[in-house]
């Protein structure tokens, strides 16, 4: 292996490694907010419906979601580069911008009402991103389709909470 080839593969590796740490950063903004540190008392005194997850279940299933997003756009990102899928990597990254406002607008300022007109652009810019992701990408585009999924869960959990509180 030459010295470019090399370079290569430590550059994939650092692309790899910074893709999730922005998923991972919007994360933890989700979490200064979360009801694990700031609005449990607000959380736990809104009325859930009976199919609500337990609170257990949120951090596995995020944990996972922002790995595999990380995953998703460096496959994108490594095969590509940022100018070759300038599009689909601008989606990827304004999906994540929706989505931690999401936490923000729902735990941050506690108006479900709000988070739950947002949530609807979330999903469209999700829809896009996955959209653009398999222009570029099959294997990206499946790995962002959890994601989706779960977040058509929150939806509807989202707009219930709303509408029994």
């Amino acid at each position: 292996m030459n010295i470019k080839e090399k370079r290569s593969a430590f550059t994939k590796v650092i692309g790899l490694i910074l893709w999730i740490g922005i998923c991972y950063l919007v994360a933890w903004t989700g979490t200064l907010v979360s009801p694990g540190i700031a609005s449990a008392e607000w959380y736990n005194a809104l009325n859930k419906p009976s199919w609500n997850p337990p609170s257990w279940l949120f951090g596995p299933v995020w944990t996972t979601l922002y790995t595999l997003m990380g995953i998703a756009a460096w496959l994108v990102w490594k095969r590509f580069g940022f100018r070759h899928a300038k599009a689909a990597l601008v989606a990827f990254l304004v999906q994540l911008l929706l989505n931690g406002l999401w936490s923000q607008l729902f735990f941050g300022l506690k108006a479900p009402g709000w988070a739950f007109l947002e949530i609807f652009f979330l999903l469209t810019a999700i829809s896009v991103t996955i959209y653009l992701f398999s222009m570029k990408d099959k294997i990206a585009a499946w790995l962002m389709s959890p994601y989706l999924l779960w977040v058509g869960f929150a939806t509807v959990l989202n707009g219930t909470i709303w509408w029994i509180n």
